[in-house]
């Protein structure tokens, strides 16, 4: 026959169980305190010098305003008198004819001699200093030595063709080459970066895949498409996003080598400059412009993220 144990009652919570549990919670939220005052000051510095700017722009697009008189709220009117500009489209053609091509130097460039470097077996430190060279330079150094390259009388390039008995160009001047002459310009100063992530991310491969395709006789065409590709997937596609997010905010390679009035060169950037400083001298329009921009980028930016999250 069965016999049943008793049972003995709960015991209340002792009152020290208590004690340790406030006082733990009050010890963690003192930690997070002290975390947000050792914050503080970066926060204060990343909302004041970047989303009030951000905010500050956004309202101007839809004032008149020139800095000296007072503003005035004209609503839709700057977004309008941006699209009637005959100059609207044709900015955005140059704009997205530039990314496209520096997708074809800048982007495809660094991979392959990050690659080139990353098989060497002697002087890599002198040949990665002398690809990150270029991006020590301040950017406007950088484009006035690309201009005395490009210089239609003196210039080197026309210089060097002259001597082989080739057909000089007008680099900057011509229509067919002003925007192949500013993808130059803009991949020689910028591949060294990409070029130093695609080193450290060529580093991250284990060795052992690639010792097992030289096993089954994949040649180095073969390595790189079944090895090295997948394994640099992620990085690639960062990196393809922001170049893109870079290179549709061209702005000193124009400006310095073509100016602000040619239609064959001018991008978003410049016309948002002509808005402010030339032209308009209306800081409403150029933030309407600028707030076009990052609509589309903005967009675009959402829409890549989304096609190329893994699944």
């Amino acid at each position: 026959m069965a016999t049943l144990t008793p049972t003995r009652p709960a015991r209340p919570p002792q009152a020290g169980t208590a004690r340790g549990g406030g006082s733990l919670r009050r010890r963690r939220i003192a930690d997070n305190v002290h975390a947000y005052l050792f914050l503080a000051a970066g926060l204060l510095c990343f909302g004041l010098f970047s989303w009030w700017p951000l905010v500050k722009g956004i309202i101007l697009a839809f004032q008149q305003d020139n800095f000296v008189t007072e503003p005035q709220w004209v609503g839709l009117a700057n977004f309008q008198a941006v699209l009637d500009d005959p100059l609207f489209w044709t900015a955005w053609k140059n704009t997205l004819e530039f990314t496209g091509l520096a997708l074809l130097f800048g982007y495809a460039v660094p991979f392959a001699v990050a690659i080139v470097l990353h098989e060497l077996r002697h002087l890599k430190g002198f040949f990665r200093f002398a690809v990150y060279l270029p991006v020590m330079l301040p950017p406007i150094v950088t484009v006035i030595l690309w201009q005395y390259f490009y210089d239609p009388g003196n210039g080197l390039f026309n210089s060097v063709l002259s001597a082989l008995h080739l057909p000089t160009s007008g680099w900057t001047q011509s229509p067919r080459m002003v925007m192949v002459s500013l993808v130059l310009v803009s991949t020689w100063a910028n591949m060294g970066g990409a070029t130093i992530m695609y080193l450290a991310g060529l580093a991250g491969i284990p060795g052992e895949l690639y010792e097992a395709a030289e096993l089954d006789g994949a040649g180095i065409w073969r390595r790189i498409r079944h090895v090295t590709l997948p394994q640099m997937r992620f990085l690639l596609l960062v990196l393809l996003l922001l170049q893109i997010i870079a290179t549709m905010q061209v702005f000193i390679e124009p400006y310095q080598l073509t100016g602000t009035t040619n239609p064959d060169s001018v991008t978003v950037m410049v016309l948002i400059y002509r808005y402010a400083f030339t032209v308009n001298n209306d800081f409403g329009m150029a933030a309407a412009m600028s707030v076009l921009l990052f609509v589309v980028l903005g967009a675009f930016s959402a829409a890549y993220l989304r096609l190329t999250r893994n699944p």
